[in-house]
C-alpha cells in the first residue's frame, strides 16, 4: 500500500480486516499500553519524515503498513476515542488536485471480485503498476501541473521536475480547454518477472527521484502509466484511444476487456510470471462508466477494484515462544503466532531454530515478526520489525538434561521428548503405526497404564478404550496394530529404540538380535557406511547404557525381534487368551 495521508484513509486500513485487527487485545496494563503505543507512533513518525520530507525510505512498505494496523490496533483496544494514526504530510506547499485521487478498494480473492464484477458491464482489467500516483494538468494543451497523490485531495507539486521525465509529454495536441489525468510514475524496467524479481523497491527509488531538491539521472528511467481521466470520453475504449494519440499509450497496450472473474485471473496470473516493462503488485478492474470527476472523493471510488498478489512476505505478533524438546533431545525455539495467511496456508507456528538463535533473534510475545515461505513451503522467519519494550523471556529447558538416550520413561520434564519419539516410531517407514496421533499418544501416557517407549506393547484393548475414549471396536483395531509391529524387521526397531545410526548404516546392519549389537566395539561399529570413530564410540556407549538396555530387556521379553510371522501369531494368540482368562 502507498503511503498516504487523512484520516479518511487511515481509518479505511482499520475498517478492510488485516492480520492486526483480528488479533486478541494485548493483556497489558494502562500504564504499559501507554508507553508501547507512544513508542510505535514516534518509529512511524520518524520514518514518515525521512518518507515525506527527505525522500527516504528506512523501512518498506510492508512492514510500514503492518505496524501502523498494529499501533491502530493497540489505539482500538486502549484508546477507541482516539483517531486512528494517520502519516502527518509536509503542511507547506500543498496544492489541490482539480479532481480528486479516489483510490481503489482492494479485494481479498476471486470470489470477491465476481460479487463486484455481478451486474456491471464494459470490464476492463490492467496490471496494478507500482509506483506513485500523480494527477497531471493541461491547459490549452500545456502541462501546468504535476501533483503527487498525498492526501487525494492536495498534492505536492512537481512540475519542474516533469521536464526531466521524456515519459510525460509537456505539451498535448487537444482543442480541450483543461485535462486532467491521473496516473503512475514507475520506474522503467526490461523483463521484469514479479514472481522472480519481486518489488526491487522500485517505488521508493521514484519517491526519493522526486522529492528530491535536484534533477537527479533516475528521472530519465522514470514511466507514466495513466489509469484515469476522469471528464473525458464516455467509454475506456475511446480514452485509451485518445491517450495513445497524445503518446501516453502505455495503458491502452496493457488494458483488455473481461467478461468475468476467470478471464481477469488468468490475465492476473499471467501478468505474475511475465516479463513486463514495470514492477506489479496485482491487478485493477475498471467499470468504463463512472461518474463526473467533481463527484470523485478519496475512498469513495467504487467503479474499480484492486486485486492484489499474494504477499511474498506477511507480518505477524508473537503470543509466545515455546521449546520443543525433538527425539534426540535436541531443543529448538518455536514462535507460537498469531494465525496469519502466507500463500495457500495458514501459518500459527514457525520454528527458528537452536536455542542460540533464538538468542541472537531476541524474540519475546508481543513482538512483531515477517515470515516468508522457503522450500517446500516451510514458513521461515525473515526478520523482527517491531519489539515491545517491555520484555519477558521465556526459560528454556536445561540442554544438559537431554541426550538420545533421555526420557524414555514418561514423567513431565520428558513429556515433550517422550511424544516425539513416539511419533517418529509410528511413520510407516520405522514401526509403521497409522492412526496414532500425538493427542493419542499424550492420553496413553497419562493413563498410567503406559510408562515407557515400548509399554504400548502390553496395553490391552480395554486399557487402550479407557485412556482414549475410543470405542471398543477401534480400540481393538488400535491393538491389532500394535501388535502387527512385532512382524517388523530388527532394523526397525533398532531405529525405533533411537540410537544414533544413520540410515546409510542402519540398511546394512547385518545384526540378527539385540545380543550381537551389544557385543560390537568401536572397529565393528566404523565397518558400517557412514560411521566414524566418533559416531562409533558413542554407539558403544549408547549400548552400554543402563536405560537402553532396559529398553531391550523389554523388547527381548516380548519376543521382539520375532523369529518369524508364526512367532508373532503365537505372541497375539498367548496374549487373546490372556485376556480372555482376564474376563
Amino acid at each position: 500500500m502507498k503511503r498516504v495521508g487523512g484520516s479518511l484513509l487511515a481509518m479505511l486500513l482499520w475498517i478492510v480486516a488485516g492480520p492486526a485487527q483480528s488479533a486478541l487485545c494485548p493483556v497489558w496494563t494502562p500504564v504499559r499500553a501507554t508507553e508501547e503505543m507512544r513508542r510505535l507512533q514516534q518509529q512511524l513518525q520518524h520514518w514518515d519524515d525521512a518518507y515525506y520530507r527527505q525522500g527516504q525510505s528506512p523501512v518498506v512498505d510492508a512492514d510500514y503498513d503492518a505496524l501502523q494496523q498494529r499501533l491502530n490496533h493497540w489505539q482500538h483496544c486502549f484508546s477507541p476515542q482516539q483517531p486512528a494514526y494517520a502519516p502527518q504530510l509536509p503542511v507547506q506547499g500543498e496544492h489541490l488536485h482539480p479532481v480528486a485521487h479516489t483510490g481503489v478498494k482492494k479485494l481479498r480473492d476471486r470470489l470477491a471480485l465476481a460479487y463486484w464484477m455481478q451486474g456491471r458491464r464494459d470490464l476492463w482489467v490492467q496490471p496494478k503498476v507500482d509506483g506513485i500516483a500523480v494527477s497531471l494538468v493541461y491547459r490549452h494543451g500545456r502541462l501546468v501541473s504535476l501533483l503527487s497523490r498525498g492526501d487525494g485531495l492536495r498534492g505536492e507539486e512537481w512540475l519542474s521536475k516533469a521536464a526531466g521525465i521524456p515519459a510525460i509529454p509537456l505539451h498535448i495536441d487537444t482543442d480541450l480547454e483543461n485535462v486532467v489525468l491521473q496516473g503512475e510514475l514507475f520506474l522503467t524496467m526490461t523483463g521484469h518477472q514479479q514472481a522472480v524479481d519481486g518489488g526491487k523497491n522500485a517505488r521508493s527509488q521514484v519517491a526519493g527521484a522526486m522529492m528530491s531538491k535536484q534533477r537527479v539521472p533516475l528521472l530519465k528511467s522514470i514511466g507514466i502509466f495513466i489509469w484515469a481521466w476522469p471528464d473525458g470520453p464516455e467509454t475506456m475504449a475511446e480514452r485509451l484511444q485518445q491517450l495513445s494519440r497524445w503518446e501516453l499509450g502505455l495503458a491502452a497496450r496493457w488494458s483488455h476487456r473481461v467478461e468475468d472473474e476467470e478471464e481477469v485471473a488468468a490475465w492476473r496470473e499471467r501478468w505474475f510470471h511475465a516479463a513486463l516493462p514495470f514492477v506489479t503488485d496485482g491487478v485493477v478492474v475498471h467499470q468504463s462508466q463512472r461518474p463526473a470527476g467533481e463527484r470523485w472523493l478519496p475512498g469513495e471510488g467504487t467503479w474499480a477494484v484492486a486485486w492484489k498478489y499474494q504477499p511474498p512476505e506477511v507480518s505477524t505478533e508473537v503470543l509466545s515462544v515455546d521449546f520443543p524438546v525433538g527425539r534426540t533431545g535436541k531443543i529448538a525455539a518455536v514462535l507460537n503466532l498469531q494465525p496469519v495467511q502466507l500463500d495457500d496456508r495458514t501459518v500459527r507456528r514457525v520454528n527458528i531454530g537452536s536455542l542460540r538463535r533464538c538468542q541472537e533473534s531476541d524474540i519475546v510475545a508481543g513482538d512483531v515478526v515477517t515470515l516468508s515461505l522457503a522450500g517446500q513451503g516451510i514458513p521461515r522467519l525473515e526478520r523482527v520489525i517491531w519489539r515491545v519494550a517491555e520484555r519477558h523471556y521465556a526459560q528454556p529447558p536445561d540442554p544438559s538434561r537431554y541426550s538420545p538416550l533421555s526420557c524414555f520413561t514418561f514423567s513431565a520434564a520428558c513429556q515433550k521428548q517422550l511424544l516425539a519419539k513416539l511419533r517418529f516410531l509410528s511413520q510407516k517407514s520405522v514401526l509403521n503405526i497409522p492412526g496414532v496421533e500425538r493427542g493419542t499418544w499424550l492420553r496413553l501416557l497419562e493413563s498410567g497404564n503406559m510408562t515407557h517407549l515400548f509399554g504400548w506393547l502390553v496395553l490391552t484393548p480395554q486399557q487402550i478404550a479407557a485412556a482414549t475414549g475410543l470405542s471398543p471396536e477401534r480400540a481393538g483395531q488400535l491393538w491389532h496394530r500394535f501388535n502387527l509391529t512385532r512382524q517388523q524387521p530388527f532394523r526397525r526397531w533398532v531405529a525405533a529404540s533411537g540410537v544414533s545410526l544413520p540410515r546409510k548404516a542402519l540398511k546394512a546392519l547385518p545384526d540378527p538380535k539385540w545380543e550381537s549389537l551389544i557385543q560390537r566395539d568401536v572397529k565393528a561399529w566404523q565397518t558400517l557406511p557412514g560411521v566414524g570413530a566418533a559416531l562409533a564410540t558413542r554407539l558403544v556407549a549408547q549400548f552400554h547404557d543402563a536405560r537402553l538396555q532396559a529398553l531391550i530387556t523389554f523388547l527381548q521379553q516380548q519376543g521382539i525381534p520375532a523369529s518369524s510371522v508364526l512367532g508373532v501369531g503365537i505372541v497375539e494368540n498367548r496374549q487373546a487368551k490372556t485376556e480372555a482368562q482376564r474376563q
